[in-house]
């Protein structure tokens, strides 16, 4: 079946209320032909992704319908952006993918809540290195070292998302879920770069 088609047998589906996706991967079968992992890859082209999700969104758009099917149109349109954003972002997707093996984690949810870890402390590594970036973070006196500490952590983040390509299609979902927790920690380290400014008295500031 082609991206074609199956766009238009979700819009006339959605119409007759007797169809609707399985999943966030079913809505883009040009971008992501084979699914979610393990079939599919955890990565995604975020190109085509893109380019699909336009395509759809200008088939469900409310003003191209009318009565009855604007409304239904309108839940088609919140659908696929949902679903885009998901599948977009790294981390909502391995939380997603996740969510549909029965594992629900909380967007807070840390090392220290791993119910896998003796005494709760998962990876003790991990949280020291968290730490001392944080403090790296506190203590840089130019945009120069941010910058340099963006490049690490893009590297992080990229190891992160290889890692859990591999463990969702080896079906280690306790692995995945470890994974998915690190590549947080990851993301919220980038946050903070992202936020980090210089004052005037020399001092640092980090907003969050």
């Amino acid at each position: 079946m082609n991206a074609n088609t199956s766009h238009h047998r979700f819009f006339s589906a959605y119409h007759r209320e007797s169809f609707r996706p399985q999943n966030h991967y079913d809505l883009f079968p040009s971008s992501i032909s084979s699914g979610p992992p393990p079939n599919g890859s955890f990565h995604v082209d975020p190109s085509s992704l893109r380019r699909e999700f336009l395509q759809l969104q200008a088939r469900a758009h409310p003003d191209r319908h009318q009565g009855a099917d604007k409304a239904k149109a309108e839940a088609a349109s919140a659908r696929i952006n949902d679903a885009y954003k998901t599948i977009l972002n790294p981390l909502a997707r391995a939380r997603y993918l996740l969510s549909l093996r029965g594992v629900k984690m909380g967007e807070d949810e840390s090392i220290a809540g791993s119910p896998s870890a003796p005494g709760g402390d998962m990876d003790g590594d991990l949280l020291m290195e968290v730490m001392e970036v944080r403090e790296d973070i506190e203590a840089a006196q130019s945009r120069a070292e941010i910058e340099e500490m963006k490049v690490a952590n893009e590297e992080r983040k990229r190891v992160s998302e290889d890692s859990l390509d591999h463990l969702f299609r080896a079906g280690d979902i306790e692995g995945a879920r470890r994974e998915t927790v690190r590549l947080g920690y990851w993301v919220n380290v980038g946050t903070a770069l992202d936020n980090w400014e210089k004052v005037g008295d020399g001092r640092v500031s980090e907003h969050d």
